[in-house]
């Protein structure tokens, strides 16, 4: 989804909410029975209060009855967005849940076919914006898994609810104008205007600011269409939308990189150098070769010196005005590098707090899952479902009940 300076994105949530079978298309997950009911509207007075006063502000601002009457019906408050708003994956987990999430190993198998199909399209683009075609499919990739999983959250309920709670209620209030907008426009039915908890939409999760200030119809069919099954207006609204905040034609996003053993220099996209200062402190490219120049770059390592590590661009930081997580920016960069025929990280991760690997955690949740406790998606990231499982075992076999991961556990389930 993108707005300068957003801090929420529907990237995550779709690949949080599918698993995919290895090169095919992803999978629905079982749903969460309480947070389905969140997103189905609920009964509240005080809500429905707030939106008879917005209808009043909306109609001053030049929307109409009908365009209200058509938007608005069935819609109503959800209480789910509202937690989902509390709870940004791509803020809380490390680099490497958050990769294992959003970049899977059948993800990036996926999106490789994706990408092929719609080369000509991504080019085309480019010449116009000049924003590359891998780091467009990827953000396509991260927000909507290549256009299979785009939500099904109601905008308009999402947006008046979110602007009714008012933690950032004249942000999701604009939304909801600019919403309201599309429709009377005729740009989309409101039928079509089903998204993110966040009211992010299409293939590309663009919000309904960021679709009125960029959305383009570049395939010239009279419309502004981001919501059908051909995302070439979507990948040039956000292409649009990267070429104003500034990117750089041709211009890397970032690379990993090495640093020697004892570096001690600066870390941080503020603390941005010159490659040949880089170069001079030793700072290698992972893959071998000498360091691209493509200006000032910042040094980045998310879990530490010694796992993976990043050198970061300008145009990364035009990944950041789409979302302002640099966990998102390197998920994109990630993919981006995959799509275009690059391997996967170089660096390893290494044992997690509890000792365990990545690939001895997915080893966890899979044994759990064939003992009869649903661990979810065997993807490695330890989640509230996970933790559910493990206590479950642990209760049925009279361990102590912890619901945490450790070596012992995988030891004897396996």
């Amino acid at each position: 989804m993108v707005v300068t300076r957003r801090v929420f994105t529907l990237g995550l949530s779709a690949s949080v909410l599918s698993g995919c079978v290895a090169g095919g298309a992803p999978q629905v997950a079982r749903p969460d029975p309480a947070l389905e009911a969140g997103l189905r509207p609920q009964p509240n007075a005080s809500y429905d209060a707030w939106v008879a006063a917005f209808r009043n502000r909306a109609k001053a601002r030049g929307i109409t009855e009908a365009t209200l009457r058509a938007a608005f019906r069935g819609q109503g408050y959800l209480p789910g967005v509202i937690e989902r708003d509390r709870n940004q994956t791509e803020f809380k987990r490390s680099l490497e849940d958050y990769l294992a999430i959003v970049a899977p190993e059948d993800k990036v198998t996926f999106g490789k076919r994706a990408y092929a199909q719609q080369q000509s399209a991504l080019r085309k683009v480019e010449a116009a914006y000049g924003v590359q075609p891998e780091v467009l499919a990827a953000i396509w990739g991260l927000e909507s898994y290549f256009g299979t999983k785009k939500g099904k959250i109601p905008v308009i309920s999402a947006t008046s609810t979110l602007a009714w709670e008012g933690r950032r209620g004249r942000f999701f209030e604009s939304n909801l104008m600019d919403a309201l907008r599309i429709v009377q426009s005729g740009d989309a039915q409101p039928s079509q205007l089903v998204g993110s908890w966040a009211g992010a939409m299409g293939h590309t999760q663009l919000i309904p600011n960021a679709y009125q200030a960029n959305a383009v119809d570049f395939d010239k069919n009279g419309k502004r269409d981001i919501w059908s099954n051909n995302p070439i207006d979507a990948f040039a609204t956000t292409a649009r939308f990267l070429s104003r905040a500034g990117w750089r034609r041709g211009g890397l996003w970032g690379l990993e990189v090495r640093v020697p053993d004892g570096y001690s220099g600066p870390v941080g996209r503020s603390a941005k150098r010159s490659v040949a200062d880089w170069r001079a402190a030793g700072v290698r490219p992972a893959a071998g070769g000498s360091l691209p120049d493509h200006g000032a770059a910042g040094l980045l390592a998310p879990m530490g010196l010694g796992k993976p590590t990043f050198l970061v661009f300008r145009n990364f930081d035009m990944i950041l005005r789409y979302n302002p997580s640099e966990n998102y920016g390197l998920g994109v960069g990630y993919m981006a590098s995959r799509l275009a025929g690059g391997g996967p990280l170089r660096a390893d991760f290494g044992p997690d707090r509890y000792g365990l690997t990545l690939e001895d955690r997915k080893a966890l949740q899979k044994a759990l899952t064939r003992k009869g406790f649903d661990a979810g998606t065997p993807d490695g990231v330890i989640g509230k479902k996970t933790e559910a499982a493990i206590a479950g075992y642990q209760r049925a076999t009279g361990l102590p009940v912890t619901g945490k991961p450790s070596a012992a556990l995988l030891r004897a389930l396996t």
